[in-house]
């Protein structure tokens, strides 16, 4: 991993989903999309329920902690292809990162208007 792809790294490690989480709404809110909606696909992808998803919120947990808590990683989320921020997802060496382009994926996608079916892998 090169010097720049470190310190993208380091910088994702550090990001609370708390912090993120809500510019996740906002961009899905511009587009007519719900918080509901987002929060069905950080669901699909982490296992989490309402009330643990609500709880990562409170924690202020972190990337790495949020996703070392997820009750079950969607086996499907493998299907998550493409670019976010100029970057493959796929070939992403970084576990959490991968995971999170990931997240990032699929709030672009609903953001973009795809049914949820095919945002979801069905």
């Amino acid at each position: 991993m090169d010097e720049k792809a470190q310190a993208r790294t380091a910088r994702i490690h550090r990001m609370t989903f708390a912090g993120v989480y809500p510019l996740y709404v906002q961009k899905a809110g511009r587009k007519g999309r719900t918080r509901q909606e987002v929060d069905e696909v950080v669901r699909w992808l982490t296992g989490y329920d309402a009330e643990g998803l609500q709880e990562q919120v409170e924690r202020k947990s972190d990337f790495v902690a949020f996703f070392a808590a997820a009750p079950r990683l969607n086996p499907d989320a493998a299907k998550i292809t493409g670019t976010v921020c100029g970057v493959r997802v796929e070939r992403i060496e970084d576990r959490t990162e991968q995971l999170v382009r990931y997240l990032d994926k699929l709030v672009d996608e609903l953001a973009r208007g795809r049914p949820m079916d095919s945002i979801l892998r069905r």
